[in-house]
């Protein structure tokens, strides 16, 4: 111990000034250590940011950033707009005849073929019609009856009612 600096500090401390040294120059190591590191993830850094911004400069840069933004706002514009007619179409969907059932049927023993037939259509709520058309020699009659949540006011027959349950058995699409 040549240094009047390190018999102080041995005189001071107790410890021996040479551990002091070997911590310093660890400390020294660890640091070369993590600037090497972060010299690599620079080196990295820079290739990603030179193929981002090859051949472009800050304002072409910034031209192309803008005509993004512009085509995002576009696109934007023509969801909403997509979107409103999704709804409207979803709501006009709603009152639309969706179920059918039918059942044909001989209305008279003497007439054969089944040409008479029941027609139910109902919409998603179960309202709508059923027409019933009856065949005979002499003509044809056709009649309808309101159907209201699935139920109707008036009597149903009997090939009504069989009509009036299959459209009510559709499974919805």
């Amino acid at each position: 111990m040549n240094s009047p600096i390190l018999e102080y500090v041995y005189q001071y401390t107790g410890i021996d000034p040479a551990f002091y040294l070997l911590g310093i120059a660890f400390l020294v190591v660890i640091l070369i250590i993590v600037i090497i590191v972060m010299l690599c993830k620079q080196k990295k850094l820079r290739k990603r940011m030179d193929a981002f911004l090859e051949g472009k400069d800050g304002e072409s840069l910034e031209e192309s950033l803008l005509s993004c933004m512009e085509k995002v706002q576009i696109v934007s514009k023509e969801n909403k707009q997509l979107q409103e007619e999704i709804d409207a179409l979803k709501r006009i969907q709603c009152m639309t005849y969706q179920k059918m059932g039918m059942v044909k049927y001989d209305a008279f023993r003497e007439m054969s073929g089944e040409l008479s037939y029941a027609l139910a259509l109902l919409d998603q709520e179960e309202n709508g019609f059923i027409i019933n058309s009856v065949y005979a020699n002499e003509g044809s009659y056709s009649y309808i009856k309101e159907i209201k949540r699935g139920g109707s006011e008036i009597q149903l027959s009997e090939e009504e009612g069989k009509a009036l349950n299959q459209a009510k058995n559709k499974s919805q699409a």
